[in-house]
Formats: C-alpha cells, sequence, structure tokens
C-alpha cells in the first residue's frame, strides 16, 4: 500500500494524545491531519481525495466518536480510541463497521497494525466506488430501450425472447444488444452481468 497516496486523519480533544499520534503516524510514513473536535473534522476534512481512515476518540465533548460513526455512516473505516471505553461502547462501534477499538494509551504497534487494516479496506472501498461509478457513468450513455434490453439480457434471455417481452423485432434486439455491448464496454455476457452486479442494478427477475 503506497502510504503518500491515504491518509490518516486524527480527532482527539486531548493535545497531548493527539499530537504524540501525529508523530508516531507520521514517523511511520503517513500522511496525517488532525482536528481538534468532531464538529471541526466534519466542517473541514476532506473525505474523497484519497483512499483515509479515522483514529477517533471515544468520548469528546459535544459529539462523540458514536455520533461521528453514526454520521459517516461507514464512509471512513475508524479505528475508536478511548480512555473511557465500556462494553456496550465497544460493541456499538463494532457493529456500525469500525475497524478496530482500543483503550488508551494505545500500544504503537496495535495502532499502527489497526491503522493498516483500515486504510487496506479504505483503498479496497475506494477502488470498488469508482469502479462503480463509471459503469454508472457507461449507463447513463444507454438509451431507454438500450436500458431495458440490458436488464433482460442479463437475466440469461435469448434475444427472440428478449423480442417477444419487449413486443419487438429480433433484429432489433440484436441491434440494441449490441449497442449495449460496445457503450457498456463489456466483451461478453458474462462480463456484462458482472458490470451490472457491480453497478447494484435491479434486474427484470429481481422486480
Amino acid at each position: 500500500m503506497n502510504q503518500t497516496a491515504t491518509r490518516v486523519f486524527i480527532v482527539d480533544d486531548e493535545d497531548s494524545v493527539r499530537n504524540a499520534l501525529a508523530r508516531l503516524l507520521r514517523a511511520s510514513g503517513y500522511q496525517v491531519e488532525c482536528f481538534d473536535s468532531a464538529e471541526a473534522f466534519l466542517e473541514r476534512a476532506d473525505l474523497t481525495s484519497m483512499p483515509a481512515c479515522l483514529v477517533l476518540d471515544l468520548q469528546m465533548p459535544g459529539m462523540t466518536g458514536l455520533d461521528v460513526q453514526r454520521k459517516l455512516d461507514q464512509l471512513v473505516p475508524i479505528v475508536f480510541l478511548t480512555g473511557h471505553g465500556d462494553i456496550s461502547s465497544s460493541v456499538d462501534a463494532m457493529k456500525g463497521g469500525a475497524v478496530d477499538f482500543l483503550p488508551k494509551p494505545v500500544r504503537d504497534s496495535l495502532l499502527i497494525a489497526a491503522v493498516d487494516s483500515a486504510l487496506a479496506r479504505a483503498c479496497v472501498e475506494s477502488r470498488q466506488r469508482h469502479e462503480r461509478e463509471e459503469i454508472e457513468e457507461r449507463m447513463r450513455h444507454l438509451t431507454r430501450r438500450e436500458r431495458e434490453v440490458m436488464e433482460l439480457v442479463v437475466t440469461g434471455r435469448l434475444n427472440k425472447q428478449v423480442a417477444s417481452d419487449l413486443g419487438a423485432a429480433e433484429k432489433t434486439i440484436k441491434i440494441h444488444r449490441a449497442r449495449v455491448m460496445e457503450k457498456m464496454k463489456a466483451r461478453s455476457i458474462v462480463e456484462l452481468v458482472r458490470l451490472v452486479q457491480k453497478a447494484g442494478v435491479c434486474t427484470a427477475d429481481e422486480e
């Protein structure tokens, strides 16, 4: 993983803790950005320019770490840190998709391992998100009829069956199907099915 192409956000209201975490992670090669409150983080952090993770204090004045987690809705992988942790909070954090829940003071090796895991997840999710956006962009170039043909073709229907379903000539369906394959940049029906699945499109059989 290229650390220079990722970012670690640290949110903690204690200056000494925040600065110590930043020094450790920067010395280990990570790009780090710090915030002293959840509100400041949510207002100013750029969460979309590169894969990122969040090292987040659980208990802070104002919004808590769990409040931030709910607000982000799994947009960024989170490693929780707490000096006041309890079982219910850790359970809530993990159910919300947290990568880890570590007590303060945290061991350097545990924090780095958790950050590595969180950034690895962020990179995978970023690739999946970009791929989905690219597929959706291809779909936007389909006409309404081409979209209908595609959604039927990926269920395994033959051209004559699609023609019957749509009340069109089989020759016309063949033309639409060829245009779908071209616009979607799919070399086979199997690849077209994979693209449709990655985009989360509801096909005719699923409606």
